[in-house]
Order: structure tokens, then C-alpha cells, then sequence
């Protein structure tokens, strides 16, 4: 099966480098980052009070819902803040700020960047096969729209995995109909159903019980919903 490759508002991130932070091993980066979440909350909705706008930069329609609102910091200083906090990708930290349900509370959470690294590198493989043979490297289809990557086509001798940002685990990698590589996020999905309490229901969203209940959202993912047995299950969008 043929698939040609598109770009989508999941490359933005690309443009990152091997040196995406500079500054990493300062130790205000290393620290727990409640307090930097709150501090960001709070200018984000005194911003939004004043202004009846959020402090978000401009993303292309098609942008990924999860890393569609991203925080521009220029905004908010020096009224509302006096710089980005010590955690951010701004200040060289491992945390791109974003917002999540922007019409509602406009909550803010955080994308891990430390899983940049390895799609970075696996996007720029799979790009250049494309280039190449004018088809993705697809092994199989997984998902609606979603397939596992041919490991062996692509040549590629690295483990197609990121550590997980929210369990002791890792992470496979995929790619969908367009060439873009997404985290298949089952498993963490699988912990948290079981983890904590929901009513969730077949075709319903299920992303949310992570952002619900941690500061991380699930960057460069899909919808997921339960099936019949209650197991997170890709959702055709």
C-alpha cells in the first residue's frame, strides 16, 4: 500500500536541534515544576481577563490538538511575568507550555520535550525512504489511519520507542497515512483506565484521563476510545 508524504502541523516541533537545550543542566531545569505550572496559570488567566484573548502563538488549523495552543511568553512579560519559568524550552528547560481546552478554563499544561529526540531522528529516516521509494515503510495497519513501521525496510537499527512521560515504560513509535511518526499511547492509556475512575464510553475520546491527571499531555498522539471490553482502542477521527 502506497502512502505519499504530506507535512502536518506535527513537524513544527521538528525544527528543534540535537542542542534544543542549551541550558539543561541548570538546576532550577531539574526541579519539580508545580510551582512553574501555577505561576504560568495564573499570568494566563489574569492575560486573558485583561485582554479577553490568550497568550498563544498562531498554529497552522491542522496542528495536533495537544500542541495546537502553545504559550508565547514575549506576551505575558514583563506584566504578567518576569520570564519564562526556569523549566520552559525558552528558558532551557525540557518544557514546551500550551494550553489544553482553550474555550473553557484554558488550563495549562506542558509538553515533554525529551521525547523530541528520537522522533526527530525516525521522521528524518522515514522522510528520506519516502523521498526515495515515494511510499511510507508501513508493516501494518494498527488503527484506523495508523500503521506499525517496517523496522527492516527502513533500515533502521534503533529501537522505535520513547520513554514514557507518565509511567516507567517506553513508547512505540508509528506513523499514519500521512509519513508523520505519533507515540502509540496504549499503554499508558491501559494504566490509567485502570488507575483511575472514569465513565467513559465507546467513541468517546479517552486522551483526557492523562491530562486530567498529570501536567503532561499526550503530545504527537491520535484519539483513542475504549472497545467493547473496555480497552484503549485507536478512534477514527
Amino acid at each position: 500500500m502506497k502512502i505519499k508524504l504530506t507535512i502536518s502541523g506535527v513537524m513544527i516541533l521538528f525544527l528543534l536541534s540535537g542542542c534544543m537545550f542549551p541550558q539543561e543542566k541548570r538546576a532550577e531545569n531539574q526541579v519539580p515544576y508545580e510551582n512553574q505550572l501555577a505561576s504560568v496559570q495564573q499570568a494566563v488567566d489574569q492575560y486573558k481577563k485583561d485582554n479577553n484573548v490568550l497568550p498563544i502563538k498562531t498554529k497552522d488549523e491542522n496542528t495536533p490538538i495537544y500542541q495546537k495552543y502553545v504559550i508565547e511568553f514575549n506576551k505575558l512579560m514583563p506584566r504578567y511575568m518576569q520570564e519564562p519559568p526556569g523549566n520552559s524550552f525558552e528558558n532551557g528547560g525540557f518544557y514546551q507550555y500550551v494550553i489544553i481546552n482553550p474555550e473553557e478554563e484554558a488550563e495549562v499544561k506542558v509538553i515533554d520535550l525529551r521525547i523530541m529526540r528520537e522522533i526527530q531522528e525516525l521522521q528524518r529516516e522515514i522522510n528520506k525512504y519516502i523521498n526515495k521509494n515515494e511510499y511510507a515503510p508501513i508493516e501494518e495497519p494498527i488503527g484506523p489511519g495508523v500503521y506499525s513501521i517496517d523496522m527492516e525496510k527502513l533500515d533502521y537499527h534503533r529501537d522505535a520507542k520513547v520513554q514514557s512521560p507518565y509511567n516507567d515504560t517506553y513508547l512505540p513509535l508509528i506513523i499514519n497515512e500521512h509519513g508523520n511518526v505519533l507515540i502509540d499511547y496504549s499503554i499508558d492509556l491501559n494504566i490509567a483506565l485502570r488507575e483511575y475512575d472514569h465513565d467513559y464510553n465507546q467513541g468517546d475520546d479517552i486522551r483526557k484521563l492523562l491530562t486530567d491527571n498529570s501536567p503532561i499531555v499526550p503530545a504527537f498522539s491520535i484519539p483513542y476510545t475504549i472497545d467493547e471490553n473496555g480497552e484503549p482502542t485507536f478512534k477514527e477521527e
